[in-house]
């Protein structure tokens, strides 16, 4: 163990394997009072964690970890360097040995108390990844809809990205406890926000991941019905009643499954890992269906309206391709929008433009092939603004461009989790706002599809 430089309380050394060959005190102590042996598996989470990224990358590494040795939590400054190639394995430099107790029942009770109340009283809920990266979303609150959505288009991207935190100029996401009870805001609410952030696992708060909960100031002023209920209105009631009966039981699925998956418990075989992302997939599938129908529901309600404002559909463009952008990335496609400074106005409503694009740039991104691009383009038109999505996908046929925007309409696709709805709940959408939204194609020439928005006042 003589390979590394500097003072250490303790130095260990692992082999190839990543298994604990030896180990000077307390470091060998706290391995075995994690429940691992002495050469063996290293049982200590964070540590084992270390040393894997130190034998995939063959860099020295160096960061505090944390550990529950049954009686107290554990800290330390930790420094894997990678031996020789030849030798195989790391040497461990440990310094700044630090113990200190856990919380008492007492204390722990009242904590748990709180976040029970927080939860019961948050609008917003969301699962969090260890780098407080979203891995799911729950929201009813119907002003922070634009919020949820575009927070679900951007799975692993901080949740920090898309709240405001007033003077608070740090880079984020900071630490979770200093974000714990952060006041923040929110585009689109006037009403003022604060973070209770949960950890999850053990013995280190947050290795499992984490619960978020956003609590508003004061409570949103209840709406009152004005649609007549006709046979019409109970049969979409099922989408609506059905909803928050689902979501709650999915969700956790999904959190968990994504818990699993991301191996945050611990190391499981890689077959489970699959396992789990593919339920994972089934959940967030399930949880699409239900958004489809619950918005099929108020597209179809006879008071159904928009609330058309003066935009700029370059804005909501570009705005679709940064919430997207990750995916496309993950599934080898170029998502190409209006550079900056590119304008076209039109009368619309900017989140239902955001929906509409965010469904038809999704689908370009799902049929495309890999190494392909996907365009969104916008244009100043005699009428108002188009924005068009074109993909390189097989494209349609004459016959598939005629029933595509019907209801339930797949065109025989099956096992992508698609609804059938999305095209149909789009065109309902562009109408209600005055446009238009229509698709170009040809087999074996990709897909364009346009939509056409009124004018801005005064353009």
């Amino acid at each position: 163990m003589s390979a590394l430089t500097g003072t250490f309380l303790a130095r260990a050394r692992t082999d190839a394997a990543n298994r604990l060959l030896e180990a000077q005190e307390p470091l060998a102590t706290l391995q075995q009072r994690c429940g691992g042996e002495l050469p063996g598996v290293i049982a200590i989470p964070e540590l084992r964690e270390l040393v894997a990224k130190v034998q995939s990358s063959n860099l020295k590494l160096a960061r505090t970890i944390a550990a529950f040795d049954g009686e107290e939590e554990v800290t330390a400054w930790v420094e894997v360097t990678p031996a020789r190639r030849e030798e195989g394995g790391c040497f461990i430099g440990v310094a700044n040995w630090q113990t200190r107790p856990l919380p008492d029942e007492s204390e722990l009770a009242e904590m748990a108390r709180q976040r029970a109340i927080d939860q019961a009283a948050s609008e917003l809920t969301a699962r969090l990844d260890t780098k407080q990266g979203i891995l799911l979303v729950e929201s009813e609150a119907r002003d922070l809809a634009d919020l949820t959505a575009r927070m679900r288009q951007a799975r692993g991207a901080p949740w920090t990205d898309f709240v405001t935190f007033p003077g608070n100029t740090h880079e984020q996401p900071l630490h979770w406890r200093l974000l714990d009870g952060a006041e923040c805001e929110v585009e689109g609410s006037d009403r003022k926000w604060r973070a209770s952030i949960a950890p999850l696992g053990q013995p280190q708060p947050g290795s499992a991941g984490f619960d978020l909960f956003l609590i508003a100031d004061r409570p949103l002023p209840v709406e009152t019905p004005v649609a007549p209920v006709t046979a019409t209105a109970t049969m979409h009631s099922i989408g609506r009643d059905l909803s928050p009966v689902l979501r709650q039981p999915i969700a956790r699925i999904i959190a968990n499954a994504e818990t699993i998956r991301s191996k945050m418990a611990g190391p499981i075989a890689e077959e489970y890992s699959d396992y789990a992302a593919d339920i994972a997939a089934a959940g967030q599938h399930l949880m699409s269906l239900i958004e489809d129908l619950a918005d099929l529901e108020v597209v179809e309600s006879d008071s159904f309206s928009t609330a058309p404002d003066q935009i700029d559909t370059a804005d909501v463009a570009r705005r679709a391709a940064g919430i997207l952008g990750v995916r496309a990335k993950e599934n080898g496609i170029t998502l190409n929008s209006p550079a900056e400074g590119v304008s076209a106005p039109a009368t619309a409503e900017f989140r239902r433009v955001l929906q509409i694009l965010l469904n038809l740039v999704t689908n370009a991104i799902r049929y495309s092939p890999n190494g392909s691009a996907v365009e969104i383009a916008v244009e100043r038109m005699p009428t108002g603004a188009r924005v068009s999505v074109t993909d390189q996908g097989p494209g349609l046929s004459e016959e598939q461009q005629a029933v595509i925007f019907k209801k339930f309409e797949r065109l025989g696709r099956s096992g992508d989790g698609g609804s059938g709805l999305g095209l149909y709940i789009s065109r309902r959408i562009a109408r209600a706002m005055g446009g238009e939204l229509t698709v170009k194609s040809a087999p074996g020439a990709g897909a364009r599809f346009e939509l056409d928005l009124p004018a801005a006042l005064g353009s």
